[in-house]
């Protein structure tokens, strides 16, 4: 069942917008989102929360400040997603920038598995370095750190991941979710924890007269980098985050953007002028997230941390060759799990596993979600790792803390998981192939326990009805350039159309024709084949549809029901 439910607007808190100057449609779709002042919509860098505030991070400043002065070598771990990629980037670009003697490294995720592992401290030390920089891993790696400590290397780990019970032992740690840590933003990404720690950096390198005689390395020409990792870890995007995604996307709409951007930006059909959210979430972060699930991550940060436009356009490329790759696979894997659905029959289930014997390790997070937003239960699928292992991914669904969940599976099934970590809604593990049975009945009972009989439904947010006089291009245009994203969900109507026309695009796509009154609009729903009844209530989105050099406002419809 999918149910469509209004996001509460109280008129008095959306006229007090208003009031401020804000134009009423925004003051509405603002305040459905907690916004109660004009001054959570100032995005200026006045307003980021201070560096001082993050645990650890002069701790870090310090340790790196007498490390540039004694010309020690600095190795950053990189995690191999998009926001391991920035981050590492960032702090390439800004200890380059001090004068640092920096380099990286990032493991293959299939060799040597997540985080800093004693294997990936082994192979850091044949680089011989005196501190190992973590970015965006590290705050699990109890056993990596020692190793480090062992070799005589120091460590800093910044992160942005729930710690374990046991902190690892490291020279320093920063992560707002350690504890004893007061900094507001404890959904800030990896990339805003290196960017952090680097503006705490420069301060420190300031105070001991480091730039006199020369002008300060300018870490807002970083923004573009912290923007793009923010959107595309889909964390939470509270002020702070959105001031983040903000101050990044003015520069890249103002042509100031770093090489390997505006060639990701490109190879994708896109303008850095015109960026939007949505672009980094669907169009620049995929493409450096292809690397990692199916090469190296290293073709993503090389193409992040050069200055060559041209050597940057010919990785990007590269990197959209491995995300057409990535897509092939995952349509394969789709159609597997399609099959597996099948007889599964998810709709008396709470939860779905899946598995198949030649799905790849580096999809099936993306398989996980895809299954999740069709079916809406818990999902987790499996691709066969090493020595009889299974390396599983999994999403969930709101009200079910992933994580959580699978801890209950260790406490009733201990040795079941062999390894787990993640979120709310995102979490991997590790399990024996042989007791991928016993697993699902496991996670099944675990789920059901909380969720009860009744299959979880599903609930379609919206902003309420839209006025035919806001259905224009010009409205698309302004609320695509807002500031969108996880937790600051962008905006969804609901209205009742009339059908007037319909056909299948590409035997896949349901393009329609509606009228609301004397109005006409074209809209479309993707992955919908089933016609639809002549009057519906729709859940749509405005968008901006660019065909032949025109541009044309869009309904793109979430879902559906009979009017």
């Amino acid at each position: 069942m999918t149910r469509i439910q209004r996001r509460p607007a109280p008129p008095a808190r959306v006229q007090a917008l208003v009031d401020c100057g804000l134009d009423p449609l925004l003051a509405r779709i603002y305040c459905a989102r907690g916004v109660s002042a004009r001054a959570d919509l100032d995005y200026g860098l006045k307003g980021l929360l201070p560096p001082d505030s993050l645990k650890g991070a002069a701790e870090a400043a310090t340790l790196l400040a007498d490390a540039i002065e004694a010309e020690a070598h600095l190795l950053i771990v990189a995690d191999y997603d998009c926001d391991g990629a920035t981050a590492c980037a960032v702090g390439l670009r800004a200890l380059r920038a001090f004068g640092a003697r920096v380099s990286y490294l990032v493991p293959n995720r299939f060799e040597y598995g997540y985080g800093l592992t004693p294997a990936i401290v082994e192979l850091a030390a044949e680089r011989s370095p005196d501190v190992l920089i973590t970015v965006d891993n590290g705050i699990a790696s109890v056993e990596g750190v020692a190793a480090a400590r062992e070799a005589g290397i120091a460590t800093v780990i910044t992160d942005h991941h729930l710690p374990g019970e046991v902190l690892p032992e490291a020279d320093v740690i920063v992560n707002p979710n350690q504890p004893g840590c007061r900094f507001p933003s404890k959904s800030i990404a990896g990339v805003g924890v290196m960017f952090y720690v680097m503006l705490a950096l420069r301060a420190e390198l300031r105070a001991r007269g480091t730039f006199a005689g020369r002008s300060e390395p300018n870490l807002a020409e970083l923004l573009d980098l912290v923007a793009l990792g923010t959107v595309a870890d889909v964390v939470t995007l509270d002020r702070n985050n959105r001031i983040l995604v903000s101050q990044g996307l003015q520069r890249m709409r103002a042509g100031r953007v770093q090489p390997g951007l505006r060639a990701l930006f490109a190879v994708a059909g896109r303008e850095p002028e015109r960026a939007t959210t949505f672009d980094m979430g669907f169009a620049l972060g995929p493409r450096l997230n292809a690397a990692g699930r199916l090469a190296d991550m290293s073709l993503g940060i090389e193409c992040l941390a050069t200055d060559d436009g041209a050597r940057a356009l010919n990785i990007a490329r590269e990197l959209d060759t491995l995300n057409r790759e990535r897509r092939a696979i995952e349509a394969d894997m789709q159609a597997d799990a399609a099959l597996t659905l099948e007889t599964l029959e998810p709709g008396s289930r709470a939860t779905l596993t899946l598995f198949e014997p030649e799905w790849h390790q580096g999809v099936i997070g993306i398989l996980a979600g895809r299954i999740k937003e069709r079916c809406h239960r818990p999902t987790i699928a499996f691709a066969r790792g090493s020595d009889g292992e299974l390396k599983g991914s999994g999403r969930s669904i709101e009200g079910i803390h992933l994580r959580d969940a699978l801890d209950l599976v260790t406490k009733r099934a201990p040795g079941l998981i062999l390894r787990f970590g993640g979120h709310a809604m995102a979490a991997g593990l590790t399990i024996l192939e042989t007791d991928l049975a016993r697993f699902d009945t496991a996670f099944e009972a675990v789920v059901r326990g909380l969720v009860g009989e009744t299959p979880p439904e599903r609930c379609i947010d919206t902003d309420g009805p839209l006025d035919p006089g806001y259905m224009t291009l010009a409205s698309a245009q302004r609320l695509e350039g807002e500031i969108w994203g996880q937790g600051f969900p962008g905006p969804v109507f609901d209205d009742v159309f009339e059908v007037e026309n319909q056909r299948l695009l590409k035997e896949r796509h349901l393009k329609l024709a509606l009228r609301k009154g004397q109005a006409r609009f074209d809209a479309i729903r993707f992955n919908h084949a089933e016609a639809a009844p002549r009057a519906i209530r729709a859940a749509y989105r405005l968008s901006v549809n660019e065909f032949n050099g025109r541009s044309s406002v869009q309904l793109m419809i979430d879902y559906f029901e009979p009017a």
